[in-house]
């Protein structure tokens, strides 16, 4: 029988902010969300699997090639948080968009995060583009660039040099 390796859990919290939640009667509500990971070996050499346990939409393979070198099929931390943060980035938008009295009609965005190893996560960069029917190109810019530094995982980010580009 084989031994069990230890499991490491993150949490994320998400606490949404109140003007969000207000839907004609005030809400409160912190969520949490949970990963955890199965590493097997040395950081060179080993391997392992995360798996969304909040979603329970997968399990994915991870390893330091595939953090340090190409893919090859495997994600890494870093494709991850560019998945968290261009989701998250486009949910902010979306909601300061629609404050404005302009909600998107659709809106693309996208996420690079750089990592160096031995320095660790370099730069993020974020690239957004959208259909927003009543807002010119200037307006959509400054909301985009508000709706960057207001994201949570902005935010949680904050170390890093975020870039943003809007299309």
């Amino acid at each position: 029988m084989e031994a069990a390796l230890p499991l490491a859990t993150i949490g994320i919290k998400i606490v949404p902010s109140q003007d969000i939640l207000k839907t004609g009667k005030e809400a409160k509500m912190t969520t949490t969300r949970k990963s955890s990971v199965i590493w097997e070996g040395s950081l060179t050499a080993g391997k392992g699997k995360v798996s969304l346990d909040s979603s329970k939409i997968g399990t994915f393979d991870i390893s330091w090639p595939a953090r340090s070198e190409e893919p090859n099929g495997v994600t890494s931390p870093e494709e991850l948080i560019a998945a968290a943060h261009a989701s998250c980035f486009a949910m902010a938008l979306s909601n300061e968009l629609t404050k404005a009295g302009t909600p998107p009609t659709q809106l693309r965005t996208a996420a690079e995060v750089d990592f160096k190893p031995g320095t660790g996560i370099t730069e993020i960069r974020l690239r957004v583009s959208g259909d927003v029917p009543g807002l010119d190109a200037a307006g959509f810019s400054t909301i985009a660039h508000n709706a960057k530094e207001n994201c949570p995982v902005s935010q949680a980010l904050k170390a890093v040099p975020i870039k943003l580009t809007v299309e």
